[in-house]
């Protein structure tokens, strides 16, 4: 965090109260101490079996299992898991901008990160800002990636729509609006998918209250998602011991 408000300084930016301060979260991850190294990993079966159908090194296999609340099956070089409630590729876990023969976790908290991060703005600028750690993830049926909220603290991140009506005077029956989300992608469009280098961006004016709105907010129960109530997972993953 030091040295992200250590480039806004030499920047010369500042930050304003009602910003949003996104932060990717490989950086939040690396500053945790969240890198394993591959080698120190023992496959299990399941893991060689997973590795063997998917075209994946069984060490990394082995670290998604040890890492994912479910796993649902997976396409070539990757496994879709249920990871805190998320649906996300290999757990969050990542080779990408990795040292060689390593690869990077998901912050172990990111709420608490996010909320860490928030407080240590706060006492350097003085300013009321949200903050929201994020990552990449894919859609349905969609090729490519685009920005999702892991972890966020300080600002509206679910605004629920079912109180409004359409341009017809119809009531919206089952929509909110994901802000934090919608905020993620905007953001994850300057930082980056490759060696760009940008680990953090400031959005400024986003139609998001400045509250305390908790992250659990965003989750919803798995009998009420289009897409759990489709499928059932293959494997259910137990912690190693």
């Amino acid at each position: 965090m030091e040295t992200i408000l250590q480039a806004l300084d030499e920047m010369k930016l500042e930050m304003e109260n009602g910003d949003i301060l996104v932060v990717a979260s490989k950086v939040v991850s690396v500053v945790e101490g969240r890198i394993v190294s591959l080698s120190s990993l023992k496959p299990s079966r399941k893991a060689k079996l997973l590795a063997r159908k998917y075209s994946l090194e069984p060490a990394f296999v082995e670290l998604v299992l040890k890492e994912s609340d479910a796993i649902y099956g997976g396409v070539y070089r990757a496994l879709y898991t249920l990871k805190d409630n998320i649906l996300t590729a290999n757990a969050g876990i990542d080779h990408k901008n990795a040292p060689p023969g390593s690869a990077i976790l998901w912050p172990k908290d990111p709420n608490r990160s996010a909320e860490k991060i928030r407080r240590k703005v706060r006492a350097f600028t003085g300013k009321r800002i949200g903050v929201s750690i994020i990552d990449s993830r894919v859609a349905p049926l969609r090729m490519g990636t685009i920005g999702v909220t892991i972890g966020a603290s300080g600002f509206e991140l679910l605004r629920d729509c079912r109180v409004q009506k359409d341009l017809y005077g119809k009531p919206l029956v089952i929509t909110t609006h994901a802000l934090a989300d919608d905020i993620a992608s905007a953001a994850h469009l300057v930082m980056g998918e490759s060696a760009e280098r940008v680990p953090a961006a400031i959005v400024r004016g986003a139609p998001a209250r400045m509250d305390g709105q908790s992250a659990k907010i965003m989750m919803m129960p798995p009998e009420r998602c289009l897409f759990m109530g489709v499928f059932k997972p293959r494997a259910r993953i137990r912690p190693s011991g």
